[in-house]
């Protein structure tokens, strides 16, 4: 068990160890769709039907993080400094790809499917801080996009139960006009994920970036906000399609007012951020405890 195994590499993983680790490492990665290992989850996000897309890219890949973040912290505590370098690397690779690969994507399915891709960088990136609050921040940050990514599905099965597939940007034009409650809470998963306060997202976001700085990886923790600047073009395209954009089909009702855009959003992110705040917090904190690290 994980307990053997920690005690076989008190003093560091020797060089066969280290080689079976990096091939559990992979295989962790291909699970959380972590790039180089991504190559399934633009096509699977794709090809599947949207409520399965909601399920699979959310409490799967929290299991499976959870799972990565045991087999790293119980059973290869002494071979941190090992196993980090290998972690920042996915990463960091993670982000990049998920940044830059999801701007030339149509499919609404496909570029979410690169935003998992990065965001699973910016969860393995806490993780890789090889500490208690790297762990804690992990943790709040995965279940913060699992609500995130399972809103935005969810209202894209709404859409379709209307009898219209609604599942590249081109199809969102407009939609405020249309479908005005679903683009508002759209924009507000979307906003979220994108990491723009005071969203969820935001505070996420927040957590994984201090506890990397906090472990002395600055320099991945910058590579990572810099990846995340550049994935905001593909939220922000989204968001331009459904409020300024016209629709063939759209009403001429007219669009809603700034300060009530405003206060809407805050309504949809408040509530999110409250629970972060005073109820994830604190169990993932109690979670990470029971992994062992200082």
């Amino acid at each position: 068990m994980f307990s053997d195994i920690a005690v076989a590499v008190q003093g560091g993983a020797n060089t066969g160890v280290l080689f079976g680790l990096v091939f559990l490492m992979c295989g962790l990665a291909f699970k959380v769709s972590a790039a180089p290992f991504h190559m399934w989850t633009p096509d699977v996000y794709e090809g599947a039907p949207t409520p399965v897309v909601a399920f699979f890219a959310a409490a799967p890949k929290l299991a499976a993080m959870v799972l990565f973040a045991r087999a790293l912290a119980e059973g290869f505590p002494g071979a941190i400094h090992q196993w980090q370098q290998v972690l920042v690397a996915i990463a960091l690779i993670s982000v990049a790809v998920g940044a830059f690969a999801g701007l030339v994507q149509k499919n609404l399915k496909r570029l979410w499917a690169y935003s998992s891709i990065a965001n699973i960088g910016y969860a393995a990136l806490g993780l890789a801080a090889g500490t208690q609050d790297g762990i804690q921040a992990m943790l709040v940050f995965m279940v913060l996009y699992m609500i995130d990514v399972t809103g935005f599905f969810a209202c894209l099965a709404a859409l379709s139960r209307q009898g219209r597939s609604m599942e590249t940007i081109d199809d969102m034009a407009g939609l405020i006009k249309e479908q005005p409650g679903i683009a508002l809470a759209m924009s507000a998963f979307a906003l979220s994920a994108l990491g723009l306060p005071p969203f969820s997202g935001f505070w996420a976001k927040f957590y994984v970036f201090k506890a990397a700085l906090d472990a002395g990886l600055w320099v991945p923790a910058v590579l990572g906000l810099v990846g995340s600047v550049v994935a905001a073009f593909y939220y922000l395209r989204l968001l331009k399609a459904m409020w300024f954009d016209g629709a063939s089909g759209a009403t001429d009702k007219p669009p809603m007012e700034a300060k009530t855009i405003a206060v809407a959003l805050a309504l949809f992110s408040f509530p999110v951020v409250l629970i972060a705040l005073t109820w994830l917090d604190p169990l993932a904190a109690d979670a990470a405890r029971a992994f062992g690290l200082a």
